[in-house]
């Protein structure tokens, strides 16, 4: 029995270490501003939300370089997020423009992006780009990135250490 439970308790304790390395990379949406549609057409009304500022903070958006000017994000009921609107205006150009939001304790600014498309004659949006899933694609931060790739690195060197020193009777 205690030849078995040795091995067990290291590999799960690598595969837990892997796992709480990668855990920044998927956590959740506090960290930024999500804008809905992020894909939208010039004269389109656009929602911004953020759980960043905190459960009863509001904040201050800066929808400027799209040319839509300041909007205020409130606290709502919905997960401690605050919400917030501003519309597209009407003669902006097809692009990605950045969103930004101040919290209201000047401590933290997140931001979002726009995409901006022209529409066709039906009114819907045409597609352009790749399909972000997630699944199986490197992040943008090569910080996250590194991190991931160690803890499986370390992860995959303690898994064939102990192997290897089981193979040999060294008391493992």
């Amino acid at each position: 029995m205690r030849r078995t439970v040795r091995p067990l308790t290291g590999a799960a304790l690598a595969v837990a270490a892997a796992g709480l390395a990668a855990a920044p990379a998927y956590g959740g949406s506090t960290g930024g501003l999500d804008v809905y549609p992020s894909t939208t057409a010039p004269g389109a009304v656009v929602s911004a939300n953020t759980a960043a500022c905190g459960k009863e903070s509001s904040a201050v958006g800066d929808a400027g370089s799209v040319g839509a000017g300041t909007f205020t994000l409130a606290p709502s009921a919905h997960e401690g997020e605050a919400i917030g609107q501003f519309q597209v205006p009407a003669g902006a150009q097809p692009g990605t423009y950045e969103i930004v939001a101040k919290c209201a304790d000047g401590h933290r600014q997140v931001t979002g992006d726009l995409t901006v498309a022209l529409t066709t004659a039906g009114g819907q949006i045409q597609p352009h780009g790749s399909v972000k899933t997630g699944v199986g694609a490197l992040g943008t931060d090569p910080v996250q990135t590194a991190a991931g790739v160690t803890a499986l690195a370390v992860a995959a060197a303690g898994g064939t250490w102990l192997l290897h020193r089981r193979a040999r009777g060294d008391g493992i």
